[in-house]
């Protein structure tokens, strides 16, 4: 932790890489605090220390498995023993499982909903009363294109940031006039550590081959440029915008049987 700051606090999930990473550079280079969670402590120690000496801004690194029922308590204990208010909640931290669901351990599954769902709404709920009560606050969720349809070989994955989507939409129009703000970043396909933990490499889906990827830098500072004009939803990229426009006009199950076509090992 370095010294304290008048700078308003953001709290990302999954900082150490990707995503997370790239929205860490982003708000530390804004002067923002940042308190960094992820599960590498280490990871997260020289980040925090390295955008602490380049900004001139406070780290603070929380070292959490947010597959576990118990992180958000771990998380909210470590805020308050820091005496940090937290003005932004970046909930970025998610994983995928690929293959046919009957194959799939169910409890890399259940792991999966409960950072990808559970920790998502828990950190929500955690930290939503106090930006209310103080009339002010930023919430930016990270969803992802794959939350506009049902994905076969990534059922669970998809359909968790179909909530994702659902929940944050409601969540912005609930909020509404409270001087609270949620913002919805759904990236396509983005080259992070994601496709290995998901185990999309070798001989992998046509989806993990798509040429129109951004990289992750691009699709952070897209997150935090919407963030900042007032929340709502953001979908960065031509391409990505394109086809989820296509799928909110084409039948449901012939997007879903191109989905299970893109999702097939190639």
């Amino acid at each position: 932790m370095t010294p304290s700051s008048n700078s308003p606090v953001v709290l990302i999930t999954g900082a150490s890489n990707g995503i997370g990473l790239e929205l860490a550079r982003v708000f530390a280079a804004e002067r923002y605090d940042l308190v960094l969670v992820a599960r590498r402590k280490d990871a997260l120690d020289r980040l925090g220390a390295d955008l602490a000496a380049a900004h001139g801004i406070r780290s603070t690194t929380i070292a959490a498995d947010l597959s576990r029922p118990d992180a958000v308590e771990v998380i909210e204990r470590a805020v308050s023993q820091a005496g940090l208010t937290v003005d932004v909640l970046v909930n970025n931290a998610g994983y995928g499982t690929y293959g046919p669901f009957d194959k799939v351990p169910i409890a890399e599954e259940v792991a999966e909903l409960q950072v990808n769902v559970i920790a998502l709404t828990a950190l929500t709920k955690r930290f939503l009363p106090a930006m209310l009560a103080r009339g002010s606050g930023r919430i930016l969720n990270v969803a992802s294109t794959a939350g506009f349809q049902p994905g076969p070989y990534m059922a669970v994955y998809y359909a968790s940031k179909a909530y994702v989507l659902s929940f944050s939409e409601a969540l912005a129009e609930e909020l509404r006039g409270t001087g609270v703000e949620v913002t919805t970043l759904c990236p396509g396909p983005t080259p992070t550590g994601f496709q290995e933990r998901a185990r999309l490499t070798g001989d992998r889906p046509l989806v993990a081959h798509n040429p129109f990827m951004l990289d992750a830098a691009t699709v952070a500072r897209a997150g935090y440029d919407k963030m900042k004009r007032g929340g709502g939803m953001v979908i960065p990229g031509l391409m990505n915008k394109v086809v989820v426009q296509s799928l909110r006009i084409s039948p449901r199950r012939m997007a879903t049987r191109i989905a299970r076509w893109l999702n097939s090992r190639r």
